[in-house]
């Protein structure tokens, strides 16, 4: 009886990619199928990683697909092994703590846990639905008034070419929250209201009404595509949605993470954990503003990939 028996996983096909890694999640994945060989979204990947957020690292095996992400199982890997392997990283960022399986852990499950008999190493992950089901934004009312100690600020609004520099003087001019770039400089604050519709909120300091949810992943010329759709439908009743640029985005960004996991009011969905925004990196990229991880980056232009939460003056 191997893993996958153990598991009870069937089909697509039911091996580890030894050559997947966290890393490459992106391009494969999250950019609607980077390699050639993710044709379908129903198609499944599995690879091993460890998870270095807590504690003690712990060694998951992942299901990926386009759209789809599941940690299936914890496997009990001698502590020492995965100490090592987290060690070779040396100094990460506290955004990189998901890290690719070294060789010497690779014969360990090749040896170990791949055709064993023995599953007492392999623990099932119960799968749940992770979608946010919106309830009640938790904000005041559209009448409440802007405090005293708050005044209305108008961000850009237009499309831009960014370098790095100037992506990080843009940050910093209009103190908006970056955990890399800007953590401990002044903040940027908002002051979201609730429009009463279940679909939007709005920002009394910037003026903007915001999706509390969003876009699903999608490439930009499927997200622009979406985008008029919308606006053909009229969405929450309006029809001039866009997608917020760079300071924008960023001014949702909050200090603190919510109970969702991610760095931005709870009444936006967790659905959406990274989003396009209209800017191009300088010399070539596409800037997104993640709030899981609390910053802004870039990812390479030919194949983006990401989710839309859209914005509108109200």
């Amino acid at each position: 009886m191997g893993l996958f028996d153990a598991l009870h996983l069937t089909g697509n096909p039911t091996v580890v990619d030894w050559e997947m890694t966290p890393e490459y999640t992106f391009g494969t994945f999250e950019s609607w199928g980077g390699k050639e060989r993710v044709r379908s979204s129903k198609e499944r990947i599995y690879y091993f990683f460890i998870d270095a957020w807590g504690k003690e690292p712990k060694l998951c095996l992942m299901e990926r697909g386009i759209k789809y992400a599941s940690v299936v199982a914890e496997i009990l890997a001698p502590p020492e092994l995965l100490r090592r392997c987290v060690e070779k990283q040396g100094k990460v960022a506290h955004f990189e703590r998901t890290i690719a399986i070294d060789e010497e852990l690779k014969q360990w499950l090749i040896e170990n846990v791949m055709e064993s008999k023995d599953n007492a190493k392999v623990v099932p992950v119960k799968s749940v639905d992770r979608s946010d089901r919106l309830g009640p934004a938790g904000l005041p009312g559209l009448d409440e008034p802007l405090p005293a100690d708050l005044q209305q600020v108008t961000l850009p609004d237009t499309q831009a070419e960014l370098t790095e520099e100037e992506a990080d003087k843009l940050i910093k001019d209009l103190g908006l929250l970056d955990h890399e770039r800007n953590p401990e400089g002044r903040h940027f604050r908002t002051y979201l209201v609730d429009n009463g519709d279940g679909l939007t909120v709005t920002d009394k300091v910037t003026g903007l009404m915001w999706q509390r949810g969003g876009l699903d992943i999608m490439s930009h010329r499927m997200l622009r595509k979406a985008i008029e759709e919308l606006n053909q439908e009229g969405f929450a009743g309006y029809s001039d949605w866009r997608v917020p640029t760079l300071a924008e985005a960023l001014s949702l960004m909050q200090l603190e993470m919510n109970g969702k996991g991610q760095h931005v009011h709870p009444a936006f969905s967790a659905d959406q954990p990274f989003i396009f925004v209209d800017a191009i990196r300088k010399p070539g990229g596409q800037w997104f503003v993640d709030f899981k991880h609390g910053r802004a980056y870039w990812a390479s232009g030919t194949i983006p990939g990401g989710f839309g939460r859209l914005c509108r003056k109200a």
